[in-house]
């Protein structure tokens, strides 16, 4: 095979950013393979980047990143033969054949006067022995992480073909405490584990926490009244609000694609039912019906025309989709067990969701017309996905099988949508119901 293929934050950071391209090729040989399942990472040399000190915390972020994708191997610094300066045009490619390094990043950090930098880094094919990404950002030094990020989404586009997932947060529910007397809290974080940050106190509990469209508001359950509601809450300000007070419990809520209305479902009279409720006016209206029924989990399609959701309406726990406006509803689960918390791919094409089958459980994808069902993990408990900004990675939550006298630890941890590269998302203590933003906006 040849060499130059491989198989293969505070609550709103504030940016100030200018991106300029650097001149590259219009096409690259060197490229990264990831519809494949298990994938060979391809080796990838990241020397620090050089005229500040903040260089090799940028390129220390982007390396991790990169690195926890699953879908490249950072070469040891140790390894290097070339010493990367601020004054290297065009680097030593044989140096960096010599430690099998496909590709390569350079670059440098500029002070502008004041907290301003400019950051520019390069992206070379080591065996073509060509530029193929360059880009240059100006910015302020108090948002280098941020910038790494961006980086780093830069360098998966180019040598994947699909858009990064890195400049993103993760909202989830923190847990602490006695079983008995349990704290649940809201918590936002980078999607690296950094800034993290709690929002709410632990006085009330709270569950499923979902970002809008923007990236800047959440919806969530919370028990601070008489009766279990949904919150709206914007990250930046602090401001919340509940959406009403209604005849039952109101939960499980998710934004449209647009950011106008929400779905959410109410309990009421021994039946749960789907509503939509519009956030400009606060109509709502009943997407589903049915006595004794329980519907709930819906999640819109990324067009907005569908909905799928999880409803006993057949007389199990099963998927199933509707029109934005109710009809059509018609089950596309037919498996084994019991299916709950689908949610769609932002890229359309798959379904995640819960699945409990012979005492265990899953998480998996489908197509939305049902078929292609694969099942990625299987535990104790295994609940919630939820999908980075491209649909390539799933973010769940898994908890461990305790004692008689004590519930075992809840972890966050994400798998590749090809069912590999298993890892825990740390964090400061139990946590649970996990939630991927989208992009950041720049």
């Amino acid at each position: 095979m040849s060499h130059r293929f491989f198989r293969i934050s505070s609550i709103v950071v504030m940016l100030a950013l200018a991106a300029t391209v650097l001149p590259a090729p219009a096409y690259a040989v060197l490229h990264i393979d990831i519809t494949k399942g298990n994938i060979e990472p391809m080796p990838i040399a990241l020397p620090d980047l050089s005229g500040s000190a903040v260089g090799a915390d940028i390129t220390r972020v982007v390396s991790a990143d990169l690195e926890r994708s699953g879908l490249f191997r950072p070469i040891s610094r140790n390894a290097f033969i070339e010493q990367i300066t601020a004054q290297t045009v065009t680097p030593r490619f044989s140096d960096w054949r010599q430690i099998s390094a496909a590709a390569l990043v350079t670059g440098t950090v500029t002070p502008e006067g004041g907290d301003k930098i400019r950051v520019a880094f390069r992206l070379w094919d080591v065996y073509g022995e060509e530029q193929i990404a360059g880009k240059e950002y100006n910015t302020f030094q108090s948002n280098w992480r941020r910038i790494a990020h961006i980086m780093a989404d830069e360098i998966y586009k180019r040598l994947t073909g699909e858009s990064g997932y890195f400049d993103s947060r993760i909202v989830y529910v923190a847990e602490s405490g006695p079983d008995l007397k349990r704290i649940k809290r809201l918590a936002i974080m980078d999607q690296d584990g950094e800034n993290h940050k709690f929002l709410t106190d632990g006085r009330f509990l709270v569950l499923t926490p979902r970002f809008s469209p923007n990236s800047q508001e959440i919806l969530y359950m919370s028990y601070a009244g008489k009766q279990p509601r949904v919150y709206l809450r914007d990250l930046q300000t602090g401001r919340e609000e509940s959406l009403g007070i209604f005849e039952g419990m109101s939960f499980a809520p998710r934004f449209s694609n647009d950011g106008n209305s929400i779905v959410m479902s109410i309990a009421h009279n021994g039946s749960t039912q789907i509503y939509k409720m519009d956030l400009r006016n606060r109509n709502l209206i009943k997407l589903t019906s049915g006595s004794g029924t329980i519907d709930t989990s819906p999640s819109y399609s990324p067009d907005g025309n569908q909905i799928v959701f999880n409803s006993d309406r057949g007389g199990s726990q099963q998927l199933y989709i509707m029109n934005a406006d109710g009809g059509n509803i018609h089950r596309i689960s037919f498996g084994d067990g019991k299916y709950g918390t689908p949610v769609w791919s932002p890229r359309a094409d798959l379904i995640a969701f819960t699945k409990i089958s012979g005492g265990r459980f899953y998480i998996g994808i489908m197509r939305p017309d049902g078929s292609g069902e694969r099942l990625l993990t299987e535990s104790y408990l295994d609940e919630g996905p939820s999908w980075s900004p491209n649909g390539r990675v799933i973010i769940f939550h898994r908890q461990f099988q305790g004692s008689r006298s004590k519930t075992g630890n809840t972890r966050l941890y994400t798998i590749d949508v090809t069912g590999y590269n298993l890892r825990e998302e740390l964090t400061p203590m139990d946590a649970s119901d996990p939630a991927w933003s989208p992009l950041l906006p720049l």
